[in-house]
């Protein structure tokens, strides 16, 4: 069974009495443990693929399975559900909450979504926080931490739930080369380490090098995928 799979997926969107495609008959798959990026220029669609792998915005007709569950059957509520126990999240602006600390940060999701008691929360949290190495950054809040420190925060974050699949906007956008280029490497660790399918929306080169399948979008339209330099993992 494939983590993603899309078969003939469309999105429009309706503003006043003007329909706008936003996505056209996609349909691709994606296996588990994988390294994927789609790539294609600003309107492409590629952030609307990934609101719609992620559970956030159904498509409007086409079928779209992820983690084995058809998105496009889904309540809201059922979709918000299904986010917050299989989905993770990494976006270009973080997305930290200002008046918590690191490792508060990383905690939220198990609080808001799983609801974990506060003994195993605690150890989980170290545990991501040991992974991502920035455990003596731990009780500092996200204004006194670097750009590089707050998407790793941000990754520990993503991966706390244990989730499948991680979906990641522009991951590298605001981060200096060598910051970007440990981002990468460390979340192509946590995929060697724990399974976790990484899918990327990106235009930095330095993340598409890495990616295992590139995905190419124009105009709404999936018009290639070929095998990364990335390659195969054990």
């Amino acid at each position: 069974m494939y983590l993603v799979e899309s078969k003939k997926i469309t999105k429009i969107y309706q503003t006043e009495e003007v329909a706008i495609t936003a996505i056209e008959d996609v349909s691709f798959t994606i296996d588990k443990g994988s390294f994927v990026s789609f790539v294609g220029p600003s309107g492409s669609g590629k952030s609307t693929l990934l609101n719609m792998i992620g559970c956030l915005d159904p498509p409007s007709s086409g079928s779209l399975q992820v983690v084995g569950q058809d998105i496009g059957k889904m309540s809201r509520n059922q979709a918000a559900s299904f986010r917050g126990e299989n989905i993770g999240f990494v976006f270009q602006d973080f997305n930290l909450i200002p008046v918590l600390s690191v490792a508060e940060n990383v905690e939220y999701p198990l609080i808001m979504v799983q609801n974990w008691p506060a003994e195993k929360r605690k150890k989980r949290v170290a545990e991501m926080l040991e992974a991502v190495d920035i455990s003596d950054q731990a009780n500092k809040f996200p204004g006194q931490i670097s750009g590089g420190q707050k998407q790793r925060v941000a990754i520990a974050r993503a991966l706390v739930t244990n989730a499948p699949l991680v979906l990641a906007d522009e991951p590298t956008a605001n981060l200096d080369r060598k910051s970007a280029e440990r981002i990468v490497d460390l979340m192509k660790k946590m995929r060697d380490e724990f399974g976790t399918t990484f899918i990327f929306s990106t235009h930095d080169p330095r993340v598409v090098q890495h990616a295992e399948t590139i995905f190419t979008l124009e105009d709404g339209r999936l018009v290639s995928l070929e095998q990364g330099e990335g390659g195969n993992h054990a």
